[in-house]
Formats: C-alpha cells, structure tokens, sequence
C-alpha cells in the first residue's frame, strides 16, 4: 500500500500507510543469501558510485523478443536464465550500489530452464511466457526450495505446502521463476513510520535511477528489478498503491487488476477485500502478456468466480496504437493534482499528446467522496489483516509454531536488532485490538468503503461524463530513502480504485531531474481490456521508458523531461 495524500480534512493519524505491498553457475548464484546477515546500516549507507557492468544484450527485452530469440535458434531458455541471474549477481548483491531488489534466487532455475528447452524442441512451445525468466514477490507462495516470509524473517523455515495458485499458472504457462524479490515488510502494513522497500530479511531496496531514492513499495523488489533489467517480467501485489507506487518510481507498466481477476491463494495477505496480484513489466505489451497467464478461476479463493465472463485468455488482442481515438478520458484535478508543479507539467503534456491522439479530454471530472475513504480504509484494514494473517499462519500448520498476530508482535520484539532497527509495528498494535469480521464496526466500515468509492465514486463519475477512463499522476517523483524518519509522501491517485476493487495500470510519462513519473489509467471493475488499449495507445504515442542509469543521486541539474 502507499502513503495517501495529505490533504486539508484528511486524519492526520492516516498519514502513513504505505501498505500495500540446477547446474553449477545456479549454485554459484545461489550464495545469494538472507540479506539480514548483514548489519541494518549496511543498507543505509549512501552510495558512492554507479557500478560498472558489461553492456547488457538483453537490455529492455520483451517477452515477444525473448520468445523470437528462442524460436530463431539464438537463445534457450537456459541461456536466458543464466544471463538475468548473472546479473543480478553483479547489480544486485555486492558493494555499496547494490540494489537488494532480489532477496533470494531459485537454486533449480537453470534445471527447468533447462527441461523447458528440450520440451520446445519436442513440442513446440506451451505460449508465449515458455521459457520466460521472472520474478515474484517474497509473499507469493512457492513449494520448492525457496522461502516464502513477506520479507519477515519470522516465516523463515515456513515454507507452504503447495504452490499459490498465480505460480502455478506461471509454471503451466512454462515461465522460469527466477527468484523471490525484495518487498517493504508484511506489505508495508507495520510501522506509521516505515522505510518502503525495507524488509528484516532483505534489507533496503533501492531505486536503478538513482540510489538514495525510494523504490516506493511494497512491491519495491520487483519494480527495482524489473527496471533494472534483472528478468524479463515481474510479479507484484498491491492492497493499495504497491504495484502501480513502485512501477511508477521506477518508470514501468504496472497493472492492478479488478479484484477477483487474479486469485490470492498462497499469497500472504494483508486485505482480502482489497488484496491482488498483477504484472510489473517495462511495456505495457508485456502486461497484457502476463495478465492473460495470471488470470483464471481458483477454488481456493472464492472471489475469482466473479471473474467468469470478464477473464481473457489473450489480453493483447486489446492492444491497439490507435487506441486512444473518440475515447473519453477524465481528469479528477481535484485532491489528485497540485502537490507537486514538475508533476502536473508531465501530465499536462501527457494529456496534450492523447488530444492529439484523438483522445476527448473531459477536465475536472473529479471523483465525489475521494477524500472520505482514508479513514474507513483504515479501519478495514485493521480488521482485515489481523483475521487474514491469522488464517494464512494456520494453513502453515506445524511448519511454523507462530499462529497468531500476537506471535508475530512477540517475535518482533524478541528479534529487535533485525526486525525493529529503524522503525517499529505500531499498525500491528492498532489492528491485534480488532475484534472479529463480525463486529459492526468492521461492516459499517466495508460497506462505507464499497458505497463511497463505487457507486458514489468512480461509478459516478464515470456514468455521468460517460467516460472510458480517469487519468492522473500516479505520485510524486521517488523520495529520498530515509530509515531515521520514514518516507515522505506528497501525493498520489491509488486510493479509489484500491478501495473499490477497480483496476488501474501506470505507465512512465517522463522524468523529473531524471527520477521517474508515472500516469495513472483508471477504470471500472472488469475494464482491464479498455484500460491496456489506452495506455498501450500513450506509450506507443509518447515512448518515454529509458533504462535506469544506476545513479548515485537524482541529477538536479535536470528539469522535467
């Protein structure tokens, strides 16, 4: 999740909730290890230089490019694997600009890369992810030799049983796991005054663009490594903000389904009326790509039944460059501008190129009740995870001996050097004094937040301008990392559609002294197809994405690009 907009009537107690969320060369790799091993000031310290590494051939890869290489004979699958993970191995581990967006690497990835090399050549491949590396986020279940822990190393050792159900899809669809990224812990849903992209386990991530900048959370591992180049796509989840916060910071596409599109079994939660899984990926062609193979009916998570009827097998048929042609796109100036002047100048100009487009621009096209869902949010949050955590402790059975919040309170205090060196678990305090789902407090909370942000909010608007979609800066350009204060937010658009359940996807829309921007398309539920045809139209229309530069700090010399 991520720090809402501060605003004349907004809680100030609400002013944080940056939430939500094989052969001998792997084994060599594999030595990437728990990053706690390290003292909690290693990650702090800046950084002196940009590191130096080989020209990288895989660079700005697509999928589509990726699964040429292998059909022409270039690359195999095993190659692929072995380029990213190197890499990775360079960048991301060792010396002062170490990103730490990788908290631990798949030792069997070359192995399956492998397998999936020589069932090509026997079968054919099963689509187009066959043979693809990627990363998923450490609070995505995965029953092999990895861990699953939120990036808490309470869950060290508890490894689930099974896979979820998104790596299942993933490993159907011929995907190579590469490894789990880096997260802000427990989702970012800890501390009032937390660091994103901070984890007892992994570390401090940092941001390719510039390395004392936030990578934004909680999905921080994975838009820091997706950026970077360190597989071909990524998976993140987001309660609200965590995948479009993260992919907005570091200049990529991130896409939050409609939830219920995407299951969340096997996926430690935070919300389960809010909580979704969905692609990090440097082009939104890729997204699409990705939703496709995420997207599916899960037993395990009754919610997806919804998502019968709306679910594509094939989202990039939506893809269209002339896409933004006759349709009307909203413009809610009201609580979602003005924070930040370099900020609104990048949209202003983003809003200019999709008029030119043949885009109908509908201005202050504000959504009623915005500024009323900080504080039920809040409150279902509360609820929410201290009952969903819970249930997700006790399917780990006898793999782990916590099984209840207040367990995982006690072992943060008992375990302070590692987990509670900068910042402390005041949301853990405020939601273990929760009661159960069936408190009326919690209800008149849930049905509050579905009324004002629906019916009363993006449905609303939505029907009375007759629009395709809203628009808007997605946040300010990244902050500075700061583990002594905790970060520092300005603004930013997350908040109705992650309280209604809505979709929305950023995508870059340029560079402020070189950190990025990102715009924000936002939709009703199910309007994933309507939403990757627009944003695929911008980015065809304004290509903005450039590879980060591993920068010691922001250039300020620089204005708004």
């Amino acid at each position: 999740m991520k720090k809402p907009l501060v605003s004349p009537g907004t809680p100030q107690g609400l002013s944080r909730r940056t939430l939500l969320g094989g052969a001998a060369a792997a084994s060599t790799l594999v030595s990437l290890k728990v990053h706690a091993e390290s003292s909690p000031g290693h990650a702090s310290r800046a950084p002196t230089s940009a590191p130096r590494g080989k020209p990288f051939e895989l660079e700005e890869a697509t999928v589509s490019e990726l699964q040429a290489a292998m059909t022409s004979g270039k690359f195999t699958a095993h190659g692929l694997a072995e380029r990213y993970l190197a890499r990775i191995q360079e960048l991301d581990q060792t010396g002062d600009s170490a990103l730490h967006s990788v908290i631990e690497l798949n030792p069997d990835a070359l192995a399956l890369a492998a397998a999936l090399d020589e069932e090509r050549k026997a079968k054919g491949p099963r689509g187009p992810l066959h043979g693809i590396p990627v990363l998923i986020k450490d609070n995505i279940a995965t029953a092999d030799k990895m861990q699953t822990t939120a990036g808490s190393l309470a869950l060290v050792g508890a490894v689930p049983s099974r896979d979820s159900f998104v790596v299942e899809r993933l490993r159907a669809a011929g995907a190579v796991i590469l490894g789990k990224t880096n997260l802000s812990e427990w989702a970012n849903f800890r501390s009032t005054h937390s660091s994103s992209g901070w984890s007892g386990r992994g570390g401090q991530c940092r941001n390719p663009y510039a390395l004392d900048r936030t990578p934004s959370g909680s999905s921080s591992g994975s838009g820091a490594a997706t950026a970077a180049n360190f597989c071909a796509v990524s998976v993140g989840t987001e309660t609200d903000g965590s995948i479009v916060s993260p992919s907005a910071a570091c200049s990529l596409v991130g896409l939050k389904p409609t939830v219920g599109l995407v299951s969340r079994s096997g996926i430690i939660p935070l919300s389960h009326s809010q909580d979704s899984a969905g692609p990090m990926t440097r082009t939104v062609a890729d997204a699409a790509a990705l939703l496709g193979v995420l997207a599916g009916v899960d037993s395990g998570d009754a919610i997806t039944a919804t998502s019968k009827g709306h679910a594509q097998p094939d989202y990039t048929r939506f893809l269209d460059p002339n896409g933004l042609k006759g349709a009307r796109i909203g413009v809610p100036r009201e609580r979602f501008f003005g924070y930040h002047p370099a900020t609104d100048a990048l949209i202003e100009r983003a809003l200019e190129l999709m008029k030119a487009q043949g885009a109908i621009i509908v201005d202050e096209a504000n959504i009623p009740m915005a500024a009323k869902l900080d504080e039920p949010e809040m409150e279902v949050l509360l609820y929410e995870f201290k009952a969903d955590i819970e249930a997700y402790l006790a399917g780990l059975g006898t793999r782990t001996r916590l099984k209840t919040l207040a367990d995982l309170i006690r072992f943060n205090e008992e375990n302070r050097s590692t987990e509670l060196p900068w910042f402390g678990q005041e949301l853990f305090h405020q939601s273990v004094e929760k009661g159960p789902l069936t408190d009326k407090k919690y209800r008149k909370a849930l049905e509050a937040c579905r009324k004002l942000s629906r019916e009363q909010g993006i449905d609303a608007v939505m029907a009375k301008h007759k629009l395709d979609a809203l628009v808007a800066p997605t946040q300010a350009p990244p902050g500075l990392i700061d583990l002594v204060n905790g970060d520092h937010w300005l603004g930013s658009s997350s908040t109705p559609a992650a309280v209604a359940g809505y979709p929305s996807i950023t995508v870059p829309a340029g560079y402020v002294a070189g950190l990025p921007v990102g715009l924000s398309f936002i939709g009703r539920a199910w309007s994933e197809p309507t939403l990757l045809r627009l944003a695929f139209a911008y980015e065809q229309a304004s290509k903005l994405r450039r590879p980060p530069g591993f920068a010691p700090t922001a250039d300020l010399r620089q204005a708004h690009t």
